[in-house]
């Protein structure tokens, strides 16, 4: 019996220390964590939205963008892809960012021009020659001026990111301004867009990029306009007979993310996904052009579609008749951006040559 006694006093004292100890950790002395657990609560998941396939130069660049924050920010925040509009599609894939049922996207600049008409200038025909035009306008006050126009509706613009510029494809030739008469024409949502192909004669219509080979195919549309790297990535040559390498327009994608999720950031994931993002731009801007490259050589060699690369001289004439819409959105656009655009362009180009013929 005294023995059975001890033993109860010995667990009945091992009891009161394990409280005490418990106790005394409670009040107050330093616990310690599990570094994987804190990792799990702090992680962030940034979705990200586009519409286009994972093989196109948008579809690339959030790879890589991906990637490299993932590397920055030692996983800690983790950009979740979605490609060809398995989230949204082009009609509510703002709305979505806006509403944070999304965090970043990236349309054309077409398709946010009614929403910031600063960003028309992005779109006039024939406003830009060439990439190096491009690069310098986006890295200089012209940019700036665009970016800050994105200033309002819980949207902050980070980057624009190359496509390309854009060609016609149609079951007819399009050499003169006047082949795309009364022809059915597909292109993006955006006022600039429309008032182009209006001036054309075309009936201009916008419908959702992936529909568009089903549309090409049933003769719903006739025609499109499109990067070569869209083009050949689509097959679009396979519903198409024609096809004017015209370079008459930009396409080029604005990275946004929603506003709340970006001030919810620390400083320093900030930092990171603004380096990942400069990095991105800088390299999307070279792989960009070589596809549109590879994809014309593509097409060229294996004689896919009827390739017509415009003159000089055409070219002037499509200039020509393109010039009224320059006109009707010069205002619209805003002074401080028009006057921007102009100084880049004779920078670039012979100061006696009037850009597109605007004065």
């Amino acid at each position: 019996m005294k023995s059975l006694g001890w033993l109860v006093v010995f667990l009945i004292a091992g009891l009161s220390l394990s409280i005490a100890i418990g106790f005394s950790f409670s009040a107050g002395a330093p616990v310690r964590y599990d570094a994987e657990q804190e990792g799990l609560d702090q992680k962030v998941i940034i979705r990200f939205s586009h519409v286009v396939a994972e093989n196109t130069p948008k579809g690339l660049a959030v790879a890589k963008f991906a990637k490299l924050v993932r590397e920055k920010t030692d996983g800690m925040v983790e950009i979740r892809v979605y490609p060809n509009a398995t989230l949204f599609d082009d009609e509510n894939e703002f709305n979505a960012l806006q509403s944070g049922k999304v965090e970043m996207i990236a349309p054309a600049t077409s398709k946010l021009s009614s929403r910031y008409p600063a960003w028309m200038i992005m779109d006039l025909p024939y406003a830009f020659e060439n990439e190096r035009e491009v690069n310098e306008a986006m890295d200089g006050r012209l940019g700036e001026l665009l970016f800050e126009a994105i200033n309002d509706e819980n949207v902050k613009g980070l980057a624009l990111w190359d496509n390309g510029f854009k060609q016609m494809t149609a079951n007819r030739p399009v050499v003169q301004a006047d082949d795309l008469k009364n022809q059915n024409f597909r292109i993006m949502p955006g006022p600039v867009l429309h008032a182009q192909f209006r001036t054309l004669g075309a009936k201009a219509e916008s419908h959702s990029f992936n529909d568009l080979y089903r549309q090409l195919q049933s003769g719903v549309v006739q025609g499109q306009e499109n990067t070569l790297s869209n083009i050949y990535s689509k097959r679009l040559y396979q519903v198409q007979k024609y096809m004017t390498v015209s370079n008459h327009g930009y396409l080029g994608y604005i990275v946004l993310i929603n506003k709340t999720t970006w001030d919810r950031l620390s400083n320093t994931q900030q930092e990171a996904i603004e380096s990942a993002m400069a990095e991105t731009t800088a390299w999307i801007r070279e792989y960009a052009k070589k596809m549109n490259d590879r994809a014309l050589a593509e097409m060229k060699a294996e004689h896919m579609i009827a390739i017509h690369m415009q003159t000089n001289e055409e070219k002037e004439a499509w200039k020509k008749r393109l010039e009224p819409v320059y006109y009707q959105f010069k205002d619209v656009i805003g002074g401080p951006v028009i006057e921007e655009w102009q100084q880049l362009i004779v920078r670039q180009r012979s100061p006696h040559k009037s850009p597109s013929g605007y004065e």
